[in-house]
């Protein structure tokens, strides 16, 4: 039977060595889900054009929500928590898909040849070129209300990379979990839902009393969420002590998870 090297160096070779067929692999992803649709990726600016309009329509003006007592603005709130979501939508979409990642690809396992590890390299790249566009709409929509963005802008793609890896990693978990226990697609879903409401997403951290906003911060979604808010709307920098903590939690999680993954893939072909 064949060996799977699960080191931290194969996790990086691995992804170097496929990178034209992850690329070829993504952009299958992105365009197909859109596939035999009339108007094809105009879709991917459409739902976040619609999404953002619904939030600014119905927390602004039907719920009177604002993110502070001071701002009587009616689109913070919607660029706020879109903002927001924008950071959960990428680690739902992966998650959710995770369980069913090899199960729904039997034909690659079949195939010694084909590098399953990079599945989950695919998804997240389809998950953030969906974002990106998210980002676009919501750059526009910020000119619109508040005028040029914040120079701060520029570190995003730094916050957003631990959250890559920490997404990757529990990919890399979920995927082979649920070659061999089908109630894992159930139970992540529960989790995923409940995750969405037990992050910062819909309101600010600040608005739990201090002794209970530790348990906040225990969320490995809070700080993602957190430093995207403040580098795009509030325009300050990342709080760098903590991104490098949530840095070095994440690359053991992916390297933990990869390891788990190569460990276990021996038994994929017998259990599908």
């Amino acid at each position: 039977m064949q060996n799977f090297s699960a080191s931290p160096r194969e996790l990086v070779a691995s992804l170097y060595r496929n990178r034209s067929l992850v690329r070829a692999l993504i952009k299958r992803e992105v365009i197909g889900r859109y596939r035999g649709s009339f108007m094809g990726l105009l879709w991917s600016f459409l739902n976040p054009i619609f999404m953002l309009a619904v939030y600014t329509f119905v927390f602004s003006f039907v719920f009177k929500a604002r993110w502070s007592v001071d701002s009587d603005s009616k689109a913070e709130f919607a660029l706020v928590l879109f903002s927001g979501l924008m950071v959960f939508n990428i680690f739902s979409d992966c998650i959710n898909r995770s369980p069913s990642l090899i199960i729904s690809n039997v034909n690659y396992v079949k195939k010694v040849v084909f590098p399953l590890e990079i599945l989950p390299w695919v998804t997240i790249g389809a998950s953030l070129f969906h974002a990106a566009i998210s980002l676009i709409v919501w750059i526009v929509a910020y000119g619109v209300f508040f005028g040029e963005p914040s120079i701060s802008i520029i570190f995003l793609p730094l916050v957003i990379l631990p959250l890559v890896f920490f997404i990757v990693g529990l990919s890399w978990g979920i995927a082979s979990l649920g070659v061999y226990l089908r109630d894992v697609a159930q139970f992540i879903g529960i989790v995923v839902t409940t995750m969405m409401f037990v992050s910062p997403i819909f309101y600010p951290a600040t608005a739990l009393p201090e002794e209970y906003r530790k348990f906040l911060y225990m969320n490995p979604l809070t700080p993602a969420i957190e430093q995207v808010r403040d580098v795009l709307f509030w325009g300050r920098i990342p709080d760098f002590k903590l991104l490098a903590i949530y840095t070095i939690i994440s690359m053991f999680i992916a390297f933990g998870g990869f390891a788990w993954f190569q460990k276990t893939r021996k038994g994929f072909a017998d259990v599908l």
